[in-house]
């Protein structure tokens, strides 16, 4: 970089090296993009399928309680990954970009967690201290 300034060679050649190959490869600059197979958005769809019928499956057979509410988190979660990760692109992203855009929610979903302990724990010394209520 420090050559090409030295030598009145600007950005704008170089970044214009990076056309040239595309236009040596038999494509167009402007039409250099990746495509996926079209087996992959099939399968994805299929997971997606498969994953809400399971969830429509927990309140088909009943399920109660923290269960019922664990598997739908969880079916919930797993279909959001895979469209983030596929729909979304975001699979094929840099890795910086994919923790600035994953890790947020995660660590809100870690402070919730340290909030419903703190939260029995409130519960509790209160019942303690000043008894049941009314």
């Amino acid at each position: 970089m420090a050559e090409a300034t030295a030598n009145g060679l600007g950005q704008h050649h170089l970044n214009a090296g990076h056309a040239h190959d595309a236009a040596t490869a038999g494509v167009a600059p402007a039409e250099v993009h990746q495509e996926h197979p079209i087996k992959l958005y099939l399968v994805v769809w299929a997971w997606l399928f498969v994953l809400s019928a399971c969830s429509y499956m927990v309140d088909y057979f009943g399920l109660h309680g923290y269960l019922r509410w664990s598997l739908i988190l969880i079916f919930m979660m797993l279909k959001a990954g895979l469209i983030v990760a596929v729909f979304m692109h975001m699979a094929w992203e840099r890795l910086a970009l994919t923790y600035a855009i994953i890790l947020p929610p995660i660590l809100v979903l870690v402070f919730v967690a340290m909030m419903v302990l703190e939260a029995d724990y409130t519960l509790l010394t209160r019942v303690t201290f000043f008894g049941a209520g009314p």
